[in-house]
């Protein structure tokens, strides 16, 4: 007998194969692109609310005001991307070890959130470009070292580099200051000590906290605030999400040009460096 419209097994599997190797590809996605409807932008066109996570704790980005209110400068950045999506913004307070995995089973829509984009993320997550660019500085001993103005001259024999045990700088002290002593305090108030009473010619930590103390103590210490170090702050989407990730980056480029993202800087960091001064 014969039975019309029969196609061998093999044919099957030979159609199949040519038509994926023919499904066309963006060479410059984060991943194989998904299809549109798994799209951050399709989700949000649909339901009119951006989910972001956040860890709501570390000033000025993102923490509590007075009035119980979400506010800093990720929170605000995530309220700019919402009124360009024309949705509302609804945003959910996760500890940081949490915020990932909130991500990957699509209880937000996205990380902004001081996320540090490595390599090892990146092989799950898709990373807009940096939207902050921090890194390790230096607090000054008015008193032992008043002719130091650059990182540079922290580098000599004889001066001393107070590190809190376990930080980023820890770790780098010793690799990028090979002529100076480096000295390990368990906290931050010990390095401070050590720096306001001239036992240590300078104490490394991150940007935010070097202005910090010098605005405490302006009579002896000073500030080297443009970063020795690179440390990018992306947003954060689903893996293989093309169209949020190109999204993204518009929208980062779109208020760099515009002037709202120097508008945000300064509301939040007049204590650093100017953008133009920034790695």
């Amino acid at each position: 007998m014969r039975i019309v419209g029969y196609i061998p097994a093999v044919s099957v599997f030979l159609l199949l194969l040519v038509l994926s190797a023919a499904r066309p590809c963006r060479a410059d996605a984060p991943d194989d692109a998904l299809d549109s409807r798994s799209s951050v932008l399709e989700r949000v066109g649909r339901e009119g609310k951006l989910l972001v996570g956040m860890h709501l704790g570390v000033e000025p980005f993102a923490f509590f005001d007075a009035q119980g209110r979400a506010v800093g400068f990720d929170v605000d950045l995530a309220n700019l991307a919402a009124m360009e999506l024309g949705a509302a913004l609804e945003i959910k307070d996760i500890r940081s070890e949490e915020l990932i995995p909130a991500l990957e089973k699509g209880e937000i829509d996205m990380v902004v959130s001081r996320l540090r984009a490595t390599p090892r993320l990146a092989r799950n997550l898709a990373f807009s470009d940096p939207y902050f660019v921090t890194g390790l500085c230096a607090l000054v001993s008015r008193k032992k070292s008043p002719k130091a103005l650059r990182v540079s001259d922290l580098n000599v024999r004889g001066k001393i580099l107070a590190v809190r045990n376990g930080t980023a700088a820890d770790l780098v002290a010793s690799r990028l200051f090979t002529e100076a002593e480096v000295r390990r305090f368990e906290d931050e108030a010990g390095c401070e000590r050590a720096v306001v009473a001239a036992r240590a010619d300078a104490f490394l930590s991150d940007q935010f906290a070097v202005a910090r103390l010098n605005r405490q103590n302006p009579e002896s210490t000073m500030a080297i605030l443009k970063p020795f170090t690179y440390e990018p702050m992306s947003i954060a989407i689903r893996k293989g999400d093309f169209d949020g990730w190109n999204w993204l980056n518009i929208f980062l480029r779109a208020i760099k040009s515009d002037g709202r993202y120097a508008e945000l800087y300064e509301r939040y960091f007049r204590d650093l460096p100017p953008l133009n001064m920034l790695p």
